[in-house]
């Protein structure tokens, strides 16, 4: 009995070892290989109006490679592990470098929503790599278990009987070939990627431009020091002057918001913040965000015309509006100016709740709306045939009214045109009608339908600001603003329109009560 305990013992402790030197093979080998694949890893996206490529590194800084016109930059990651980024950038839609210049350098005063993403790819690279390091090292676990067993006990006794008379020249030689087996694996598993920067020196952004005033981000900015930083000196400092001027001019704005004298809801009552035709301007997205906080919005709608033409350098935009209004849920629709499926994909990917056509529940509110079915181009109107395009807009209004008239709880409709709300507001099948397009204001109004419901409708003016189709600067190019709308027990009781001037004046309008018909 005894025996057989003793044997029972010995057989765990064999098992338990061979399973622990097995863990430390996979160990081995997947360690290696994640961090080897994760160092050679890049992804290719759109940063700001570039097409970029990512790579990360272990410096701590975030550097960037602007081309051979401009000077590289790097500031400090502040990631853990020392984690840095390389953001090569590439192509870029503009028509002129200064263009592209100033374009960046207003992206750059509002940089959370491109942060966010370059952090979500880093991110999936990291797992992306843990994940072929796991998977190669639990391959190499197996490999080894299954020779183990295949040997057999007969033969791993002979070859410990030679290991142990066996010279050290020969075990020398045994161990560095079971390495270099565990490394030609490991560098098969690695991806190749081309040759690491080469090694700069970087001085402080201060140090070549003295001029500059103090500002608690261009601090930590250092350049590459070279004949592309001397080069690119009026390149440099026109970027400089429009970052400066971007974040004066926002962040006042964004501070008077934080305290404007906006209607605070109710017990009971929810509160949601339109925004339409932001047009890129990125700048404006923390002014509407302390316009929300400020009315204790949980809700954000956004109206559509994001970008300029849905191009996919515009993902910027929906990146910094998916960042800044972290927390919310989103409702939208895309604008006759989101051509293509850039912007719907881009929005769906951040969270977005993209309304197609279908009634959709948001925190007990009954929402319904469509993308615009138009497309443009820049500035010069729509593309394609103009009976078309009038013909698509007025199929939309008749499906969505069906559609809401059929169910017959829709509380908000919500379009990027008001003619695509036109027949659902007709036939008084909705309380609220929200659209923007028209670029100002028109409303709140009162409709009687043809079922003798009434139906608020309401135009809201750009948000972005925008006098024509591009909106992105480093100040409002005219009046801009965003509606506060309020609810209660699902259905809207309330609208506020606030409108910012192009000086920096926040004008809040009146509290317009809404009295849904009874259903």
């Amino acid at each position: 009995m005894a025996r057989r305990r003793l044997v029972t013992r010995h057989r765990f402790l064999v098992r338990t070892l061979q399973g622990v030197a097995l863990l430390a093979v996979a160990l081995v080998v997947a360690v290696p290989t994640a961090l080897s694949t994760f160092v050679h890893s890049e992804r290719h996206i759109t940063i700001g109006a570039h097409e970029a490529t990512v790579v990360p590194s272990f410096d701590g800084y975030a550097t960037i490679d602007f081309g051979p016109l401009l000077p590289h930059v790097r500031l400090p990651a502040e990631a853990p592990a020392n984690l840095g980024v390389d953001i090569s950038l590439g192509n870029a839609q503009v028509d002129s470098l200064d263009q592209l210049v100033a374009r960046d350098a207003v992206i750059a005063s509002q940089p959370q929503g491109e942060i966010a993403a370059v952090r979500s790819e880093i991110i999936d690279m990291g797992v992306a790599a843990m994940l072929r390091g796991v998977g190669v090292g639990l391959l190499a676990a197996l490999t080894v278990g299954l020779a183990w067993r295949a040997v057999g006990p007969q033969r791993r006794r002979e070859i410990g009987l030679l290991l142990r008379h066996a010279t050290l020249r020969r075990a020398a030689l045994a161990t560095a070939t079971g390495a270099a087996v565990v490394v030609a694996g490991v560098l098969i598993a690695v991806p190749e990627r081309g040759q690491s920067r080469p090694e700069n020196a970087w001085v402080p952004l201060a140090q070549v431009f003295p001029e500059v005033p103090s500002d608690p981000v261009l601090d930590r900015v250092e350049l590459v020091a070279g004949s592309a930083t001397r080069s690119s000196r009026a390149l440099v400092e026109g970027a400089l002057e429009t970052y400066r001027a971007s974040v004066r001019f926002y962040g006042a704005l964004a501070v008077r918001a934080a305290t404007a004298d906006v209607r605070r809801p109710e017990p009971g009552e929810t509160t949601a913040i339109v925004v339409t035709d932001r047009h890129d301007n990125v700048g404006m997205d923390p002014v509407a965000r302390a316009i929300g906080d400020r009315a204790r919005a949980s809700i954000l709608i956004d109206l559509g015309d994001d970008t300029s033409n849905g191009g996919s350098w515009e993902k910027f935009s929906i990146n910094s509006l998916a960042r800044e209004f972290e927390g919310y849920d989103v409702v939208s629709v895309a604008g006759n100016h989101d051509q293509g499926s850039t912007v719907v994909n881009a929005m769906k990917e951040r969270g977005f709740r993209v309304l197609s056509g279908e009634p959709v529940d948001v925190e007990g509110i009954r929402f319904l709306g469509s993308s615009d079915p138009r497309s443009s181009g820049f500035t010069a109107g729509y593309d394609g045939n103009e009976s078309d395009n009038i013909t698509a807009v007025r199929d939309q209004s008749e499906a969505l009214a069906k559609v809401a008239c059929d169910d017959g709880e829709v509380d908000v409709l919500i379009t990027h045109s008001p003619t695509s709300a036109k027949k659902t507001v007709a036939d008084g099948c909705v309380d609220l009608a929200l659209s923007g397009h028209l670029h100002r204001q028109v409303g709140p109004s009162l409709v009687t339908g043809a079922n003798g419901r009434s139906v608020t409708t309401m135009t809201t003016a750009s948000t972005g600001g925008a006098v024509y189709a591009f909106a992105l600067g480093s100040k409002l190019r005219r009046q801009a603003q965003v509606t506060v709308v309020t609810f209660r027990d699902g259905a809207p009781v309330g609208l506020q329109p606030v409108s910012f001037q192009p000086g920096g004046i926040i004008e809040v309008a009146d509290y317009t009560p809404i009295t849904p018909s009874p259903r």
